[in-house]
């Protein structure tokens, strides 16, 4: 079978991001094609030996490279995986670009994007204010007195940053109103590697969170689509929507401007002013807010250390090992607390070991906050009981 008449974009195959989900089935396993952005809204599943096969579809070689590679006598079952692939919207090209073409205007014509993450508490509006309430009372009181601008706080699941979460927000729970609130996250699955900000609001069984219109207009103008080309990002994003909770539940459904901030130490992946760098997205919003005026909180949404086998270390998590990653933790949060340019420095200094995922939320916020001080509240480590992962995170307040 010729290839010769095939679209470019199939005849040399690129694979988008997916993650691979194992399903059973008659006893036999399957991998659902997982794409974080939902651009179809059915999976695609196909045995494991077709996402072997997968592993070769970077754009480089073509079907009939690949099909030689593999010494397929027939092209065939290669060109329907291939065609399959483009089908669901998995294969970079026209196809998956109408899709998000169709996600973005689906997104634009709802204003927010439909409760993900915000829901893993429940629906029940009473239950989840019950569970944030229950947390915010176990948490211990840090009796600060000062005017707080901003917290650092973690976006781990409730399960293990509970914690954490209330620690951070208790502070601020007697607090004043703002009129905004400036939420930074990670992007995790996304594709951009410039900041992503949302132009949309966040649904939640506690209701919709709108975006600061009026700041929004702001960043547009002064960047153009840069900071919201590729905002279905957040789809799968829960840095953003784990926070969501907690400030309707302290607020109600205030203005947000959520954005994805990238790590600082490792940069635009192109400087060809296609997106937007840490320090650009600092400067226009800086601006944007204040021509605004009023109150605006500030929270960074920022889980620490990565470490054990789930992520590429040999040895399971031991005594020994929560020690060495407090001490690194510790000493990273000391420079944080200096100032975010030591942070930033230590870590291009220390190749960032244990995997910080958060560098860029946590120094974007104190950049925008400019607080007097940063103090630490709580430090945690979340461990399995297999000892195969350990994450790191901490309570901090920016006072004014």
């Amino acid at each position: 079978m010729s290839t010769a008449n095939l679209a470019e974009h199939l005849q040399r195959p690129a694979l988008r991001r997916i993650h691979p989900v194992q399903l059973q089935k008659d006893n036999q396993v399957f991998l659902g094609l997982q794409d974080p952005c939902m651009l179809c809204t059915q999976m695609m599943v196909v045995p494991p030996q077709a996402f072997q096969v997968m592993q070769f579809f970077n754009g480089e070689r073509s079907l009939d490279e690949i099909a030689e590679g593999l010494k397929l006598a027939d092209i065939a079952p290669l060109l329907e995986l291939v065609q399959k692939l483009d089908e669901f919207g998995l294969l970079w090209g026209p196809t998956c670009e109408a899709l998000e073409d169709k996600k973005k205007a689906e997104l634009a014509a709802n204003g927010a994007f439909a409760a993900g993450a915000t829901k893993s508490l429940g629906e029940d509006p009473a239950v989840i204010r019950s569970q944030l309430e229950k947390w915010l009372d176990e948490a211990e009181d840090a009796e600060i007195d000062e005017s707080i601008v901003g917290i650092v706080s973690c976006h781990l699941d409730y399960g293990r940053g509970h914690p954490v979460y209330a620690s951070s927000y208790r502070t601020i729970a007697k607090g004043p109103k703002p009129d905004r609130v400036v939420l930074l996250g990670t992007n995790h699955f996304g594709l951009g590697d410039g900041v992503v900000v949302s132009d949309v609001g966040f649904e939640s069984p506690l209701g919709r969170m709108p975006v600061d219109a009026k700041v929004i207009e702001h960043l547009r103008a002064a960047t153009g689509r840069k900071l919201f080309i590729d905002i279905l990002d957040h789809v799968p994003e829960h840095s953003i929507q784990l926070h969501i909770l907690w400030i309707q539940h302290l607020y109600g459904n205030i203005p947000v401007i959520a954005a994805l901030v990238p790590d600082p130490v490792v940069g635009l992946m192109s400087d060809d002013g296609a997106r937007v760098g840490v320090d650009e997205f600092v400067a226009v919003l800086g601006k944007a807010l204040d021509s605004q005026g009023g109150r605006t909180l500030f929270v960074a949404s920022a889980d620490m250390s990565h470490v054990g086998p789930a992520f590429g270390e040999p040895a399971a998590i031991g005594d020994q090992r929560r020690r060495e990653v407090e001490h690194h933790d510790r000493a990273m949060m000391k420079e944080f607390i200096a100032s975010p340019d030591r942070l930033i420095e230590g870590m291009r200094a220390q190749k960032n070991p244990t995997r910080w995922c958060s560098v860029g939320a946590m120094t974007a916020a104190v950049r925008l906050a400019k607080p007097s001080s940063i103090e630490l509240i709580d430090y945690r480590q979340a461990v399995d009981e297999q000892g195969n992962a350990l994450v790191s995170s901490a309570s901090m307040v920016l006072l004014a």
